[in-house]
């Protein structure tokens, strides 16, 4: 039976694609938005670099306007909070209430870690959403000199690199003894922790954090593991994120780090879920995996809308070539494919001194990831030998 209604939960970047994509489907039926932030829908990226260093305003990272909102016809509730669901009755509850759903679609992506005991102290930050942001940003702009990042990865890495060009001292503490060393490796990370070296990060590794100073209720100093103290005026906290599903434990959908969904982005009867709160198995890389990047919630938003106007017969496997980037001072750094710390890798153009160059990974004779640093159009090549299934050798000697 054809649907009649579907809600999104979660107004994100996978939320509102996955709205506009069921329009375009031809889906002319009910479409509710739910979303606990009181925003429009907006992207991202831009919070820790454009709008930390004030050089964007908030309406530039609108995702749609609201004049296309109206044209989607959709009912569209900000401020509402999602807090349960129940499988075999189908009912959805919400600050607003309880209701039945037809069609359920979960964008409701993922919260930061807080340090424990230091989420009430005065200027310790995360930075996941906009009103974060905007914190951080008046924060930043009142006039601190000193910095403190938890956490090398690509928010740390981010938020160290807007501090510094705001001329700020950025000591930047992580807990690995690379940067990035699970997601890059170890030699790959070890170029990312130059990069800010090379302008001016106070960079501590395989050290992490014993706790947070204060006094009258504001941030002094951190102390580390190792018992070093470091006087600040800020602490930003960048050491992952949460999925959230709390509020659908007890639903009868298996939730393990995420909405667990098959290989098509189906949770369960008529349920759907998509972006950072989804994982699922990816046959292109023989993984059960969860990816928190801007590309893959905006395709995984609309494969995981129209798989609720698919049949199980008719339903596809959604296996992409997983990408992202990351802009620090003047590099653009864009990893595409699943890498793992034991592949091989082979720098292809360029060279590590020079922080200009692409890499290639490879395991058991196959391409499986490209790592570029101001290689746009390499990256984006090897991205489609990835897709094709190229072999390794074949990639290194392939002229791009």
């Amino acid at each position: 039976m054809p649907r009649q209604s579907i809600h999104v939960v979660g107004a994100s970047l996978a939320g509102i694609r996955a709205v506009e994509a069921l329009r375009r489907r031809g889906f002319d039926g009910r479409i509710v938005l739910i979303g606990a932030e009181s925003h429009l829908p907006y992207d991202r990226p831009p919070l820790s670099k454009q709008v930390l260093a004030g050089s964007w305003d908030t309406d530039r990272i609108h995702l749609t306007k609201p004049q296309t909102l109206d044209e989607l016809a959709i009912d569209l509730r900000l401020g509402v909070r999602a807090t349960g669901f129940d499988l075999e009755s189908r009912t959805l509850s919400t600050s607003d209430g309880d209701e039945v759903v037809d069609g359920l679609l979960v964008t409701t992506g993922a919260r930061c870690r807080t340090l424990p005991g230091a989420e009430t102290i005065g200027g310790v930050h995360v930075l996941r959403d906009l009103d974060q942001a905007l914190t951080l940003r008046a924060e930043l702009e009142a006039g601190p000199r000193r910095v403190v990042v938890v956490g090398a990865g690509f928010i740390g890495a981010e938020v160290a690199a807007t501090c510094r060009a705001r001329e700020l001292d950025v000591t930047m503490v992580e807990a690995l003894p690379t940067p990035l060393g699970r997601v890059l490796g170890e030699r790959m990370g070890e170029v990312c922790a130059e990069v800010h070296r090379r302008h001016g990060v106070d960079l501590r590794t395989n050290v992490g954090v014993d706790r947070v100073e204060a006094e009258r209720g504001r941030v002094t100093s951190v102390v580390l593991t190792d018992g070093t103290e470091i006087d600040t005026d800020l602490v930003v906290v960048g050491i992952g994120v949460v999925p959230n599903t709390e509020w659908l434990e007890g639903s009868g959908l298996t939730i393990d780090n995420g909405v667990v969904c098959d290989a098509t982005m189906l949770a369960g009867p008529g349920v759907t879920a998509a972006g950072d709160v989804a994982r699922w198995p990816n046959h292109r890389f023989d993984e059960v995996m969860r990816v928190e990047h801007w590309d893959n919630a905006i395709e995984q938003g609309v494969h995981a809308a129209e798989r609720l106007l698919t049949s199980d017969a008719e339903a596809q496997p959604f296996a992409p070539v997983p990408w992202f980037w990351s802009d620090q001072y003047d590099r653009k750094i864009q990893l595409a494919g699943r890498v793992r710390p034991g592949d091989e890798v082979e720098v292809v153009t360029g060279t590590l001194e020079d922080h200009r160059f692409a890499a290639l990974y490879g395991r058991e004779g196959k391409l499986v990831g490209v790592l570029g640093f101001n290689r746009p159009r390499h990256v984006m090549q090897y991205k489609t030998m990835i897709e094709n299934g190229t072999s390794f050798a074949d990639a290194i000697a392939a002229e791009v």
